[in-house]
């Protein structure tokens, strides 16, 4: 019997979907609403590069951003399964959907590098 990897992509995708439940909409409040609008006093540029230089925070910004990535392409992988039954293209589907999330995780890793 084949050992079959979809518990691996399962766990991603339970771990995404809580990052994506949990931290987005409170960043998004903060960048997207409260800062820009003036409810909250900001940081400032200078005071934010430097915590984002920081090696926790870099993890933190790396798991906020490749986590819901493989949640998109794990929930998007059995939409177009299920959904739309193209089951025929199973590695097509595969490859576009995880590769995509890998090609995001990589290019996070890299600008959270370069800072």
């Amino acid at each position: 019997m084949a050992r079959s990897n979809d518990p691996f992509f399962w766990g991603l995708f339970s771990a995404g979907g809580v990052v994506a439940a949990f931290l987005v909409p409170v960043h998004l409040f903060l960048f997207g609403l409260a800062l820009p609008l003036g409810w909250l006093q900001g940081p400032g540029y200078d005071r934010l590069m430097e915590l984002a230089r920081h090696p926790l925070v870099r993890v933190y910004l790396f798991v906020l951003c490749s986590l819901p990535l493989f949640h998109w392409a794990h929930r998007f992988r059995y939409t177009l399964y299920d959904g739309l039954q193209i089951k025929h293209l199973t590695e097509v589907i595969f490859a576009g959907c995880y590769g995509g999330a890998i090609a995001g995780t990589v290019i996070a890793a890299y600008l959270l590098l370069a800072i």
